[in-house]
């Protein structure tokens, strides 16, 4: 295959690929600071190719700003509902999230609490 082509293709399927990439906001609620959620959080959407940032809020819940595939995010708020094993989870919700907060791509994040 000429080089050129190849190029081409690779650009195609990158192309393609991030179109279909969406932004989400997660809240979760219930028993979720100071029981190792955000780390996990973290490690979680790593290994899911996901990123975005993490952090906790002032009154007692956890959110995070997620950027990737569809599949991967719903699998990360699959996750979400069970979190850590100290974690006891109310409540998750998710929405559209802006894609203009994430800063930086690279690895994802713990971000500080607001």
């Amino acid at each position: 295959m000429p080089p050129l082509l190849a190029q081409a293709l690779v650009f195609r399927a990158e192309l393609e690929m991030s179109a279909r990439e969406i932004c989400r906001n997660l809240r979760v609620h219930g028993r979720v600071q100071g029981v190792g959620y955000r780390w996990t959080l973290c490690a979680e959407a790593e290994r899911l190719g996901l990123s975005g940032w993490v952090r906790n809020r002032r009154d007692g819940s956890v959110e995070a700003l997620v950027s990737g595939m569809p599949e991967a995010i719903d699998a990360l708020v699959v996750w979400a509902w069970r979190g850590p094993s100290m974690a006891r989870v109310e409540r998750v919700s998710c929405s559209e999230g802006n894609a203009a907060e994430l800063g930086p791509a690279g690895r994802f994040r713990q971000a500080a609490t607001l």
